[in-house]
């Protein structure tokens, strides 16, 4: 694969964001969602949100495990097509419970034709970005929300439902990895970096504003997580410190995001990086409750035992070819990108005052 220039991979970092037919979910409780009534969600964006869109293929595996794992009561990982990137739940499941909902919408790839969820449908890909990453094949940003769009216009989704809905944006790095598609992509300089993640950012807000344009009442967006605190870059250094130059990179994307969105009614930022860096970047003993929860928060708790492989991997005899720590809980990270199942439920802890607030507020026409 070629290189892209060498400042720019050491700010943007390379990263890995990388079927049973879904039933369709419950109503939701009225004690469950903030005092407003969100009874669908649309989900877009990469793998911190994909509950099942992204393919098992052998050309992600060098990359990703495809399918996440479930750990059973003896703590061992099953191999379950869950489609998330995790052992269990994601960001968009969290979510999905402070809406009132039983977890993310169903994915759009595993929906039968012609039909939408009552409680919504996530067009998120693992590996997605604003760009198009030949190597992957994965629809960008634009292209889940032009697929929303055509089953919006075709009354698959009907307006209706669009009344109590709110869509999640998750853009967490794609884009500044090595192999992106990018036009003209001879950065040299930290003029040439800056536009380029302004590119990036202004791609995000124009597809928050498509969604409020068709009708989608409140869109929640993720800004870049201290992409420098996963274990994909802190392994140099034995998993004992962040590196800063990564995380100046998403400081950059963040500091767009906030001036992007500050002039959009009805959006909201999730705001990542501060939830994360809260958690992870604490010694044991300091820090928040959410902090001391984990007593490994820079190390992954599944491992590939070879470096072309992925999570719940297992040989044609059956083998299992992965390593998996002892108690997942206690680990922020479940592999070099992806949180943990815990992890997520404390990142969502740290964000769910602000986004109740957000979500009791009257819509602003």
């Amino acid at each position: 694969m070629k290189l892209m220039p060498t400042v720019f991979c050491l700010l943007l970092v390379v990263l890995a964001l990388g079927g049973a037919r879904v039933e369709a979910r419950g109503t939701p409780s009225a004690d469950q969602g903030s005092k407003n009534q969100w009874s669908s969600m649309f989900v877009f964006g990469d793998g911190f949100v994909d509950n099942g869109n992204l393919p098992k293929t052998d050309t992600w595996r060098q990359w990703s495990y495809p399918y996440g794992s479930y750990l059973n009561s003896r703590g061992s990982a099953t191999p379950v097509p869950t489609g998330r990137l995790s052992n269990y739940w994601i960001q968009s499941d969290f979510i999905a419970r402070i809406l009132g909902l039983n977890e993310a919408p169903p994915s759009y790839r595993l929906t039968p034709h012609l039909s939408c969820d009552p409680s919504g449908m996530t067009f998120a890909f693992g590996g997605a970005g604003v760009y198009e990453v030949p190597d992957k094949k994965v629809p960008t940003l634009a292209t889940q929300v032009n697929a929303f769009t055509r089953l919006l216009n075709t009354g698959v989704i009907s307006k209706q439902q669009l009344q109590s809905s709110v869509a999640l944006v998750s853009i967490s790095g794609s884009d500044y990895m090595t192999g992106a598609n990018v036009d003209n992509a001879f950065l040299s300089s930290f003029d040439d970096i800056d536009s380029y993640i302004g590119n990036v950012t202004t791609e995000i807000a124009k597809n928050v504003g498509k969604l409020q344009r068709l009708g989608v009442r409140k869109v929640l967006v993720n800004n870049m997580h201290p992409i420098g605190c996963t274990p994909l870059r802190t392994s140099a250094n034995n998993y004992t410190t962040c590196d800063l130059l990564a995380n100046y990179a998403a400081t950059v994307h963040n500091n767009n995001i906030e001036h992007l969105m500050g002039n959009k009614n009805n959006a909201h930022i999730l705001d990542l990086y501060t939830a994360f860096t809260d958690i992870v970047n604490h010694a044991p003993g300091e820090g928040s409750e959410q902090s001391n929860n984990f007593k490994r928060k820079l190390t992954p708790c599944c491992e590939a035992s070879t470096e072309l492989g992925y999570c719940g991997q297992v040989s044609p005899s059956g083998k299992r070819l992965y390593d998996l720590c002892k108690n997942p809980e206690k680990n922020f990270y479940w592999d070099e990108t992806y949180p943990t199942t815990a992890g997520w439920e404390a990142v969502t802890e740290a964000l769910e005052e602000p986004l109740r607030e957000f979500l009791d507020r009257d819509y602003v026409p």
